[in-house]
């Protein structure tokens, strides 16, 4: 876990970097205008503050591909190099072209960082810390830019300021991130295993988490190679077996990452199948037409996270407190031993059919009755195998998974052997690979939830209800015969995912049905108003009398905004650090459904101020706060999350490739609305170009509440897998229209 935390710091350098240059341009512009004679030529001065932005535009276009080829390590490696080459050309430059010229390498530099720094985090973390050290980058970012409005402050303050020297410091920390970089940065686990590179991949996953096992994780980031397929809903009672285990036509037997590591399963009567849950959705949204099935799917996980009592207290200690933060207000709360019983009829296949008794007002992921029935061998009372063998699947300890099977976020990895008919119509076995979430322990003598008939479990048997996520495995079965136990000897990619990626895998449904999600949340980001704030945030304060405040203790005024612009930025660190701490607890959906509705009040507080006559003071008054709140807020919510949203719901294959046209999309609508901005101001005055802005917010309100998922917790593999899911039945449900 702690080289996780180190390598998630390394890599946000380079959001520091950017920080540091976008103020330091800020504050250099003022000079450069006086020595180069630019009062007349507004075009040359705006150039020399985009150039970085028209770097970064066309170095996006490249730097997904580029390091699906490369690697997500060697583009930040070049990343701080272009930092530093920048930092040099613009410290030296005798002219305006040269200036432009270190502009656009600074760019370059910019472009890559904001690019990449989220994938290779997501990429890197454990799912339980993934959002909080996906924030790193937005209080990294900030604070770049408020030791740079310090340092350019403390500069402006001198006789004759120098812009070359404001502009060349950044090599200097350019130089720290190149060191952190080369030397303290490992190559992204799931890259490597993408290439086949196996023993490098379990290598860099050791120091990673601080672990010697982790075979469930390398198995996972293999099985994650995957873009599309046929994704089934499962849900299975799960009991550990041993030499006297035999299988029956009702069951199953599951198969670990580990030699000689298996459990025995029966799909559960009722169950909620895809079509199922498309035809009727979660229980807690299935009234809102509009909402996306993919929303319904992945809040279907979050609803039904267990939180009291002793069904987690076994298996899983601290299973659901990292997703509820009132879990410690529930720690003496208990099943009730004498919740009424109900009989259950056996499944009588392991295709796991549909009752006709099912309640389509159940969630998707629910705790509904269900049987193993005497069909699962249950070790004698007290044997080591009964205990050992179910806690090999399920078990927590200190919040950290320690099982082999354990992917994060409690989910859990299997595989099983089903038979299908060859191309000659002779029975071949097909390994199928099963993502397991724990929904309940059954028997061990406590009540449960299920209220389970006595006689069908014994008392001294403990099993595990699990939903399952179940597909296509992609595990290299080349040289394996028959049906053998899943052995180490085949965790490794078969050849037909290792090749490069296509085009075309952009147009599965879940890929595709991710792009849409990820480039709407980018450009409504960016017409949410932030960059129209920040242009006005200096006119508002001078109102609020803080230049005449400065004035009157010896600040002159180019001063004054540069310090105004670091109080500003200062204010931002600790609403990042809340947003940090809640990630990964509320989540990012609940972040942003509850800033959002601030900055949309703040804004309507800005275009009133600007309409309705008021006292000078009474406008200061409301404009300074609005615009405090607002930076707050966005920071907490619509300033990280759409990266770390991004950074999370694209396949391995395709990752870099994805997060590239999501990044080209956050560019271009930076770039419209810094270039629009000046126009709008002109023709619909600054309060409606705030009034514009909230209603964009309004917008992003609902298009996140109909149309993103909370995806704290969950491996990034097993988000994509919702992805696809999803979109398949959300198709389903299109044609059945």
């Amino acid at each position: 876990m702690r080289g996780a935390v180190l390598a998630a710091f390394t890599a946000t350098m380079g959001n520091l970097l950017q920080g540091w240059d976008n103020a330091t341009i800020a504050g250099a512009v003022m000079y450069i205008k006086r020595e180069f004679n630019l009062e007349s030529q507004p075009t040359i001065e705006g150039l020399i503050v985009a150039m970085s932005l028209i770097g970064a535009t066309v170095i996006t276009t490249f730097s997904g591909p580029v390091s699906d080829i490369l690697g997500r390590r060697p583009m930040l490696i070049i990343s701080s190099l272009l930092y530093f080459l920048g930092g040099l050309v613009m410290f030296w430059s005798p002219n305006v072209y040269i200036l432009l010229l270190g502009r656009l390498l600074d760019g370059f530099g910019v472009g890559l960082a904001v690019t990449l720094v989220p994938v290779y985090i997501s990429e890197t973390a454990p799912s339980e810390i993934r959002g909080q050290l996906n924030t790193l980058p937005q209080f990294t970012g900030s604070g770049g830019m408020f030791m740079s409005y310090c340092m350019v402050f403390g500069m402006s303050l001198m006789d004759s300021p120098s812009w070359r020297l404001m502009l060349g410091v950044l090599s200097l920390p350019s130089l720290l991130y190149l060191a952190l970089t080369v030397f303290y940065l490992p190559e992204s686990p799931r890259w490597l295993v993408s290439k086949g590179r196996m023993d490098e991949a379990k290598q860099v996953l050791q120091s990673l988490r601080s672990r010697e096992d982790v075979t469930g994780e390398m198995a996972l980031l293999v099985e994650g190679l995957s873009t599309g397929g046929d994704t089934s809903i499962e849900e299975y009672v799960i009991g550990a077996e041993n030499e006297e285990s035999s299988i029956d036509k009702n069951q199953v037997r599951l198969y670990g990452p580990e030699r000689g590591q298996s459990w025995v399963a029966r799909p559960v009567t009722g169950q909620s199948t895809l079509g199922m849950v498309s035809r009727y959705g979660s229980m807690a949204n299935q009234s809102i037409q509009m909402m996306d099935p993919m929303v319904q799917l992945f809040g279907s996980v979050h609803e039904n996270i267990p939180q009291t009592g002793s069904m987690r207290s076994m298996l899983f200690p601290n299973f659901g407190s990292m997703f509820n933060p009132t879990d410690d207000q529930n720690k003496n709360e208990h099943w009730d031993e004498e919740s009424p019983q109900k009989d259950v009829e056996d499944s009588g296949s392991d295709d796991g059919a549909v009752d006709a008794d099912y309640n389509p007002r159940s969630p998707l992921l629910s705790h509904r009755p269900s049987a193993m029935g005497k069909d699962v061998f249950c070790p004698p009372a007290g044997s080591a195998l009964n205990m050992r063998g179910i806690n090999s699947l399920f078990q927590a300890n200190d919040g950290e998974l320690v099982s082999s099977t354990g992917i994060g976020g409690g989910w859990q990895l299997a595989w099983k052997y089903t038979d299908k008919r060859g191309e000659r119509g002779k029975p071949e076995s097909e390994l199928k690979r099963i993502y397991l979430k724990q929904e309940a322990i059954l028997g061990s003598g406590r009540g449960s939830i299920l209220s389970l008939p006595t006689s069908d479990v014994p008392e001294e048997c403990q099993l595990v209800q699990a939903a399952a996520l179940t597909s296509q495995s992609v595990l290299n079965l080349k040289g394996i015969k028959g049906q053998p136990p899943v052995i180490p000897e085949m965790m490794k990619p078969s050849e037909a995912v290792t090749k490069g990626q296509s085009w075309s895998e952009l147009f599965e449904p879940g890929v595709r049905h991710a792009l849409i999600v990820g480039m709407s949340i980018q450009i409504l980001q960016q017409f949410s108003g932030i960059n129209g704030v920040l242009y006005y945030t200096p006119q508002i304060l001078e109102q609020a009398g803080v230049g005449v405040l400065l004035s009157n203790i010896g600040i002159g005024s180019d001063s004054a905004s540069l310090l105004i612009s670091a109080l500003t930025t200062l204010l931002m660190l600790p609403s990042i650090g809340i947003a940090m701490r809640l990630m990964d607890i509320s989540g990012r959906r609940f972040l942003l459904l509850n800033t959002i509705p601030i900055l949309m009040v703040t804004l309507l507080v800005l275009v009133l101020s600007n309409i309705i006559g008021m006292g000078t003071i009474l406008h200061a008054t409301l404009s300074t706060a609005s615009v405090v709140v607002y930076f707050c807020s966005f920071v907490m919510g619509f300033g990280p999350v759409p990266n770390i949203l991004c950074s999370e719901i694209f396949p391995t294959r395709v990752r870099g490739l994805c997060i590239a046209i999501c990044s080209l999309t956050f560019w271009i609508g930076d770039i419209i609305v810094t270039y629009s901005l000046p126009g709008l101001l002109t023709s619909i005055g600054l309060a409606g170009v705030f009034g514009f802005y909230a209603v964009v917010c309004t917008i992003s309100w609902f298009f996140v509440f109909l149309k993103v998922p909370e995806t704290k917790g969950m491996p990034l593999e097993v988000i994509s897998e919702f992805f696809n899911v999803g979109a398949r039945q959300a198709a389903a449900a299109a044609s059945e229209d």
